[in-house]
């Protein structure tokens, strides 16, 4: 047996069919366009602050990895987490007065 049919109202339908939608001006669209590559843009930098975070964890690992890393590679490393710290609080803190 085939299901049983019924009847909806469509009022819905025609109060929406007699108000066209208004179309958002060039002026609105350019603005919520830089409104979305503003927020894009602070999350890539909440992103890199995060990378940098976790090559400078990586960096100390192996500046206190002692004898299993070759001298020159402890020291690098140890001058990078150094760098890397005062570059991500540095970032940090421009990213705040965005």
């Amino acid at each position: 047996m085939s299901p049983s049919l019924s009847v909806v109202a469509d009022n819905d339908l025609k109060a929406s069919r007699t108000e066209p939608a208004r179309a958002e001006t060039v002026a609105e669209r350019v603005r919520s366009l830089q409104a979305e590559a503003r927020q894009l843009a602070k999350d890539h930098v909440h992103a890199f602050t995060a990378a940098m975070t976790e090559v400078e964890h990586m960096a100390a690992e192996i500046a206190d990895g002692g004898d299993a890393y070759p001298p020159g590679v402890r020291d690098l490393a140890r001058r990078f987490v150094e760098d890397c710290e005062a570059r991500v609080q540095t970032l940090e803190a421009i990213a705040s007065r965005t």
